[in-house]
């Protein structure tokens, strides 16, 4: 059970009654629980708590709260009080606070920030200027730097000062020369084991692996996931630093990445809240739009066996195994994408590669469809009623369709990557429905050369 709905409504009992007992209660709990807490209380409730207790205290919590509460919390809250809150945040989630707020709040908010707390305020609209997916919106301008030319023992008393100020996890130095230009970075674990009295300049990397501000989140994470990295510097043309990304915000990223191209697979518009924070109509909204499109597609399916109608009148039974055969297309044609998708994800597929995909695609259409041509063939004979040459017709239908829905399958992903759309687009309902009207087409013209006898004395 949830720890939230344990202590929820004895938290809003003590609120009722004594406020101020709610920080005794709360101190030994994590704030990622905490937020889980406060997010099961009604909203004024959750703002008067917050507001009572101290900034530095509500600011872990607050930080932690999904967007769309965030905004429902400030708002009945004192813009002092949010003011207080986000001077305490981290600069990164304190942006992320300002990017979700309405604009005249933000901007309300924003004004009294400034008197607490100028380069906070200055740091959120540093940060708000990139795009909200880019490696700009994600970093911190919070990190430790020196110049190259101090000591070890140097460096190190400017992490201590920094983490007095600051609560982020520190992984790196960063040796700035020139004004803000990166010469290199140093690890806490190079610190530690350098002698105190050792220049920083001999324990420096200065083959420093970073990324440009505009850079997109996605490729951040697979860069940092590439090399194994805990931390990212963003420096812009000139080689100045404006900040660092953490591996908790390319966590973020990942989750909230892989959240949004398994409902694009599952033809569903992407959630912007949990789905308990999702409105019926907003449900209504994304769902139906993907379910008429994907109905007026099969209309192509429809309107293919209409046209082939006197095919399946000559040959009996043949309507019978038009299902089996279209599922067996779909569904492959549903594996290949899924590959193809969350390779091109996690960079194991380039555009470029598209030549070697549709080879492999193909040939392992080719064994697939042989292996259920097999089946199929048997399963036909099964019917005293059918002869072989429908047997016949059936197998060689699952070979083509099989090796039609894996081809197709794997280069529409790559298509819509090159036009510039995301791969996810291209949903397994959305294949499994154009793979439907090919395979009807399969199966007509195969059925037309093996059985052209039965056909052409059904005329």
């Amino acid at each position: 059970m949830r720890l939230a709905s344990l202590l929820g409504p004895d938290l809003k009992q003590i609120l009722k009654e004594d406020p101020d007992q709610v920080r005794e209660l709360l101190e030994e709990i994590h704030p990622e629980d905490l937020a889980d807490i406060i997010g099961e209380l009604d909203a004024d409730e959750a703002a008067e708590l917050l507001a009572r207790m101290p900034a530095e205290d509500a600011a872990p919590i607050f930080e932690r709260l999904e967007g769309d509460e965030q905004e429902e919390i400030a708002e009945l809250m004192p813009p002092e009080s949010v003011a207080q809150i986000a001077s305490e945040m981290a600069p990164d989630d304190r942006a992320d606070l300002f990017s979700v707020l309405p604009e005249a709040m933000g901007d309300a908010i924003l004004e009294r920030l400034e008197h607490i707390d100028p380069e906070g305020a200055e740091d959120v609209r540093e940060i708000e200027k990139w795009p909200s997916t880019s490696a700009g919106h994600l970093m911190t301008t919070a990190y430790v730097n020196v110049a190259p030319d101090v000591t070890v023992a140097a460096a190190i008393e400017a992490v201590r000062a920094h983490a007095e100020n600051h609560k982020e996890n520190i992984y790196n130095v960063y040796a700035l020369e020139h004004g803000d230009k990166l010469a290199g970075i140093a690890s806490l674990r190079d610190l530690l084991l350098a002698k105190s009295y050792e220049p920083l300049a001999d324990i420096l990397r200065t083959n420093v692996i970073s990324v440009k501000p505009e850079e997109d989140q996605e490729e951040v994470a697979r860069k940092m996931a590439k090399y194994d990295l805990n931390v990212m510097p963003v420096v812009d043309d000139n080689g100045q630093i404006l900040g660092v990304i953490t591996i908790d915000d390319i966590i973020d990223v990942l989750t909230l990445e892989q959240t949004e191209d398994v409902q694009k697979l599952g033809g569903i518009e992407p959630l912007d809240m949990p789905y308990f924070r999702t409105s019926f109509l907003t449900f209504i909204k994304k769902r139906g739009v993907w379910l008429f499109v994907l109905f007026f597609g099969e209309f192509f399916t429809q309107t293919a066996l209409r046209h082939y109608d006197p095919v399946f009148e000559a040959i009996h039974g043949a309507a019978y195994y038009v299902p089996l055969l279209i599922s067996a297309g779909g569904n492959s044609g549903s594996q290949s994408s899924t590959l193809v998708i969350r390779g091109m994800a996690v960079g194991e597929i380039k555009l470029r590669d598209w030549w070697r995909i549709l080879i492999r695609e193909a040939g392992m259409g080719l064994v697939l469809g042989l292996g259920l041509a097999l089946v199929g063939f048997g399963r036909v004979l099964m019917y005293p009623e059918q002869h072989a040459d429908f047997a016949l017709t059936v197998a060689i239908t699952l070979v083509g369709i099989v090796m039609t829905g894996c081809t197709v399958g794997a280069m529409l992903p790559i298509m819509l990557k090159r036009i510039g759309m995301d791969p996810a687009t291209s949903s397994t309902p959305f294949i499994a429905s154009l793979v439907d009207v090919l395979g009807i087409v399969i199966f007509v013209h195969v059925a037309k050369i093996v059985m052209s006898a039965v056909l052409a004395g059904a005329h």
